[in-house]
């Protein structure tokens, strides 16, 4: 188990090098656990979190729908209040997760409200 998530660990900072946030167009930085998702957009430049968005304290505790139906609406609700802070676009960092499952989800869901990446 710990070397699985090492392996992680490499592969996002692997990723982190590549990739930039900047308060035009932040980056989109998604954490997974075994039972929620966490997404959030920074400003590299700053080093600041401009919005957080959890499964559960902003969509609430009980929810009927699976774990990638609930990511899906994690990442339409972000983009909902980066809509509202006219943040159009932003550079996705998947966190070393392959992008499948969950995180594909969150992506889609984010596409499907508005964002682009």
């Amino acid at each position: 188990m710990l070397e699985k998530k090492s392996k992680r660990i490499q592969r996002h900072k692997r990723v982190r090098a590549k990739i930039k946030g900047d308060a035009k167009k932040p980056r989109l930085c998604v954490f997974r656990s075994s039972n929620h998702i966490y997404a959030q957009l920074v400003d590299d430049d700053k080093g600041r979190t401009i919005i957080a968005v959890n499964d559960y304290s902003d969509l609430g505790k009980k929810s009927k729908d699976k774990k990638a139906g609930i990511a899906r609406r994690v990442g339409i609700l972000l983009a909902e209040k980066a809509k509202d802070k006219n943040i159009e676009s932003v550079v996705f960092d998947r966190g070393g997760y392959k992008y499948h499952g969950r995180i594909k989800a969150l992506a889609e869901g984010a596409r499907e409200a508005g964002l682009k990446f």
